[in-house]
């Protein structure tokens, strides 16, 4: 009978601290930005930016020195693409910079003097591509649209050139191995793909634990308290960041529920107890923001999806471990956008397992050690009142 008596004393507590947690949510206005402006806002703010996916008439300038038929071929052959528009001719290297560092155009095409004597004597010709890097969609379009041109460019060259009879000759002579191009997973080539967001932490001003409360009795107790409360909320944002989201703007949406389930589950829980365990660092809950500010985009690289992980160094590889957001982002996008099982992601799925269960142990140290310093701080309190003597009547 004591130990169901002791199960409902616990209980009493952890259902206790999630409702005081659930209080601090609802009324607490800066809370509520985190919970309510920041989840819903910005994934639809960034999903609309990228909703295009890819950039059409990219203005640019061209810098034709040549000055002969087969230059004029050239830039009417990129003009006449949807990616490129010629916009202005430059008489040199220099004007042309101008435009661009006024973000009037986003690259510059330099044909040379010799490009159509080059090309008549059988010698090979060059075309310059300047581009601006500060837009990686326009960089591509400007490259890419050149690439592709100057290959037509020399496969009608080759066929004047080979003097065949028939069409099939011409075909192989312009084109002799065939390659098809298939953008698996992303067919657009854009930016616009599901990464999982990671799960707002709520932080609080002051003690994490009040030193009052007999209700706050046992680390544990508090850690799952709060952790129910943060994981109703964060059981909301993750639904509608990994299923509303990509389904308004279209993005892929490859993996069924039970996948989504076996993966958000251990993610959310590991967001949780992380945000727990490094919430003894902030004393403002306004430094969040900064602090999130700061952490993102190297976080977002080491996710390895904005850039490669065979090109992340080892070091950094290890600290990436320490968060679940790389975990978290990588197994959603298997799973997302690549239709991944629950099999395929299952190392993701276990070190996500693994990350919770360690941070949970950890947020019961910080807690406990909080609890300590609320009980010294009632002491010295409690002490210093006894010392004040009453005034002289």
């Amino acid at each position: 009978m004591s130990i169901f008596r002791k199960l409902k004393e616990h209980l009493t507590d952890v259902l206790y601290v999630w409702r005081q947690e659930m209080k601090q949510v609802i009324r607490d206005e800066g809370v509520l930005m985190f919970l309510i402006v920041v989840p819903l806002g910005y994934p639809l703010l960034y999903s609309w930016i990228y909703n295009n996916e890819t950039l059409r008439e990219t203005p640019v300038v061209v810098v034709d020195q040549s000055h002969s038929a087969l230059s004029r071929q050239f830039i009417n052959d990129c003009n006449a693409t949807p990616d490129v528009d010629v916009k202005y001719y430059a008489s040199d290297l220099d004007e042309a910079r101008s435009l661009v560092s006024r973000q009037i155009v986003k690259g510059i095409y330099l044909i040379p003097a010799d490009f159509a004597d080059r090309i008549n004597r059988g010698e090979q010709a060059t075309v310059s591509v300047y581009c601006d890097m500060s837009l990686m969609l326009a960089y591509k379009a400007v490259y890419q649209t050149a690439m592709i041109e100057a290959g037509r460019m020399s496969a009608g060259l080759n066929i004047k050139k080979a003097g065949n009879y028939t069409d099939h000759e011409n075909a192989i002579t312009a084109q002799p191995l065939i390659a098809h191009d298939v953008a698996m997973f992303n067919p657009s080539g854009g930016y616009g793909s599901c990464v999982l967001p990671a799960v707002l932490m709520l932080l609080r001003n002051g003690q994490l634990i009040p030193d009052d409360d007999p209700h706050y009795r046992g680390a544990y107790r508090v850690v799952w308290g709060k952790a129910l409360c943060y994981g109703m909320v964060g059981a909301v944002a993750a639904a509608y960041l990994s299923m509303a989201v990509p389904r308004m703007f279209s993005f892929p949406q490859l993996a069924d529920g039970k996948t989504l389930l076996a993966m958000l589950l251990p993610y959310t829980m590991a967001c949780i107890f992380f945000g727990m365990t490094v919430s003894c660092l902030v004393r403002y809950r306004e430094n969040v923001m900064l602090l999130m500010v700061f952490v993102s985009v190297p976080l977002l690289f080491l996710t390895g999806v904005s850039w490669p992980q065979s090109s992340i160094p080892g070091a950094w590889h290890g600290v990436s471990w320490l968060f679940p957001s790389t975990f978290g982002v990588r197994a959603f996008i298997r799973a997302n956008s690549m239709g991944a099982s629950v099999s395929q992601i299952l190392p993701e799925i276990r070190i996500l397992w693994i990350q919770a269960a360690a941070y949970l142990g950890m947020a019961c140290v910080v807690y406990a050690y909080q609890k300590r310093l609320a009980r010294k701080h009632v002491k010295t309190v409690t002490n210093s009142t006894d010392l004040i003597e009453p005034d002289d009547q």
